[in-house]
């Protein structure tokens, strides 16, 4: 069973994003003919040159929505392509035609986050804050590898873990997290997850996809933490191929590391992975053991759909314990998140999981905006393997 669908998942030709880009400063002043904006970046390099813990602010008057940016080390950090459409997306009322920026210095909590930009739109309709994530790779957090950069635990012991996870903090209330996979093949549904989902939905993506760097950039940009998919072997293998690299459960350790590195060297960013298909594999202690070995040693994280709940101990966990769309109906998937919800009162927190239909985006995002309104906490799915 595939982790967020029983269902096959069929490619559609997209051009992924590109990644990179301009600083944040220098491209918000080549978009627009604002005075405000020149001063802006002018004081913000500034800054820049005194210290790297750097916040700039934007303007809270009237509850209007913001959007954060990062900014790396020194470094002013790329800029989302599309942030104009993301303040839109935050409620940004189509008149608005007008941004103005501030400056201040703040600590930053999160050694991780070294400062970030929010900037403020005036006069638009209040709506959620966009964290974005620092750019991938961020420095220290990768070696190169035969096949491209692979993960490594930073200077201090720091994990990859720990820096590509999404920034939490608990308020104390039934924290519950969802994440939404099976992305990358799809261009048109893996852009609505991206940009219609709150940065607290974890995305999930699958090895092969083109322009998968690219993808991974952009989720970031919109805030979200994101998690690699891992093709492993099912009891029906090989009938059920899940590709030339699944982890297969007759494997010696050797062949399990050499596999898992080429898909770790697919791509950068991620926090962790999680398992695409699997039902042999994730029984098989020997299997298991060769696998959490690896990522122990890389820092990373591990996250199933419920078959593999007890196994991979020594790395940080967590198993879903709901798929929310195995019926894909909005009644149903509606009653699957209610019973989500419920497990997170009874336990104190509660992991769910989905696949990205375009059905599925639509009720999670609804969900998604009341959640909190009901007394629960949404958290990224990092945040219950700490």
């Amino acid at each position: 069973m595939a982790i967020f669908s029983k269902r096959s998942l069929t490619p559609a030709p997209a051009a992924a994003p590109a990644g990179g880009g301009a600083g944040v400063l220098s491209q918000i002043r080549a978009a627009v003919a604002n005075p405000y904006v020149s001063a802006a970046a002018a004081a913000g390099l500034f800054i820049l040159t005194l210290s790297a813990l750097v916040l700039i602010i934007g303007d809270p008057r009237a509850g209007a929505p913001v959007i954060r940016l990062p900014l790396a080390q020194a470094v002013v950090a790329a800029a989302p392509p599309g942030w104009r459409e993301a303040l839109t997306a935050d409620g940004a009322g189509p008149g608005v035609t007008e941004e103005v920026f501030e400056l201040s210095e703040t600590p930053v909590e999160d050694p991780g986050v070294l400062g970030e930009a929010v900037i403020t739109l005036p006069g638009a309709r209040p709506g959620r804050q966009r964290l974005a994530l620092p750019a991938a790779p961020i420095a220290g957090f990768t070696s190169p590898g035969p096949n491209g950069p692979l993960p490594i635990i930073g200077p201090g012991g720091r994990t990859p873990a720990e820096a590509y996870a999404r920034p939490f903090q608990a308020n104390g209330k039934p924290k519950v997290s969802l994440i939404v996979g099976g992305l990358g093949l799809n261009g048109g549904a893996t852009r609505q997850a991206i940009e219609q989902l709150p940065g607290e939905i974890t995305l999930s993506f699958v090895p092969y996809s083109e322009g998968l760097q690219g993808w991974i950039d952009l989720a970031r940009e919109h805030g979200h933490e994101v998690l690699l998919e891992t093709p492993m072997e099912p009891v029906d293998y090989p009938d059920n191929d899940p590709g030339p690299y699944t982890l297969l459960a007759s494997s010696g350790a050797t062949e399990t590391t050499r596999r898992l590195e080429w898909l770790l060297s697919r791509a950068t960013g991620y926090f962790g992975l999680t398992n695409y298909l699997g039902s042999r594999f994730l029984n098989s202690d020997p299997a298991m053991a060769a696998f959490t070995t690896a990522l122990k040693a890389r820092g990373l994280a591990f996250i199933d759909d419920g078959q593999a709940a007890g196994r991979g101990l020594g790395v940080p966990r967590a198993s879903a314990g709901r798929i929310i769309d195995e019926q894909l109906s909005g009644e149903a998937i509606d009653k699957q998140l209610l019973a989500l919800e419920a497990q997170a009162l009874q336990n104190g927190q509660a992991l769910g999981s989905g696949f990205a239909y375009p059905l599925t985006i639509a009720q999670v995002a609804e969900w998604a905006r009341q959640v909190e309104g009901r007394g629960y906490q949404l958290a990224p799915a990092s945040a219950l393997t700490r």
